[in-house]
């Protein structure tokens, strides 16, 4: 008997055209949980189900995981904050929305994806400035 079908998944915050976006990413590609009661039945259920190409465990057999690696796959700490993804490039111009520097536009010169930042060289009385600006303060040029 299947009791449960799991796809570990966790919340990215994607920044797109200067507007957050929140999506659903999978933490394992490819990996799905399954709980099942191991009979005969139920393991050529899901052995013969399309797509499925494999199993963790040894020979033929599915490797039961433990509770405690089950918490751990599923568990997203409390402390941990919602990731942030933004689809910018090195080199690429971009325009700030926000802040003291709206209206200008800049060269992106670093990203720092773990703080959400970008190093923008703004040109400001004819010489480039760097500013740090966050993923939700400029926007691509099109």
């Amino acid at each position: 008997m299947v009791r449960q079908i799991v796809i570990p998944t966790e919340q990215v915050v994607e920044t797109k055209d200067g507007q957050k976006v929140t999506s659903e990413r999978r933490v394992l590609p490819g990996y799905v949980l399954v709980q099942m009661d191991l009979t005969d039945d139920s393991w050529s259920l899901v052995k013969n189900t399309p797509g499925v190409t494999g199993f963790v465990g040894a020979a033929n057999t599915p490797a039961p995981l433990s509770r405690e690696e089950v918490d751990h796959l599923l568990r997203v700490p409390t402390e941990q904050k919602v990731r942030s993804r933004a689809d910018f490039e090195v080199g690429e111009t971009v325009k700030v929305i926000a802040g003291p520097l709206s209206d200008f536009s800049g060269e992106i010169a670093e990203i720092s994806p773990e703080q959400g930042r970008l190093k923008v060289l703004v040109s400001i009385f004819g010489r480039e400035t760097p500013a740090e600006l966050s993923f939700d303060q400029v926007k691509k040029l099109s």
